[in-house]
């Protein structure tokens, strides 16, 4: 799976929030959330289009997603741990409690998802 770039994760986010949706409704809620203007929305849904995380199909541009929200998590995810911390998941939840202050129900969360694996 290729990699997206932040504006492609923005535009994904409207289309999996509101899909099947027009490129049209996508480029008015990017200009209310985000301040684009149409042609940069444009621009960036023909990018998802030609690298395969949407279709978009006629009449009225109908846009959905090919990849879930989740799906697309994962993969940026394992690209982030790969990338930083060598592919170690314990090296990137090393880093991640480090400085961060858990309360003792979150600490409870984060034991019982370990559990279940």
């Amino acid at each position: 799976m290729q990699k997206l770039f932040d504006s492609e994760i923005k535009v994904m986010e409207i289309i999996w929030e509101n899909e099947p949706v027009s490129a049209k409704e996508v480029s008015l809620i990017a200009t209310e959330r985000i301040g684009w203007n149409k042609n940069t929305t444009y621009t960036i849904i023909k990018k998802l289009e030609s690298k395969g995380f949407i279709k978009r199909e006629d009449p009225g541009f109908i846009c959905t997603s090919v990849y879930s929200q989740s799906q697309i998590q994962k993969s940026e995810a394992n690209s982030l741990v790969d990338k930083l911390f060598g592919g170690s998941k314990k090296a990137l939840f090393s880093s991640l409690l480090e400085d961060e202050k858990l309360s003792d129900d979150e600490l409870a969360e984060l034991k019982a998802m370990i559990e279940k694996r």
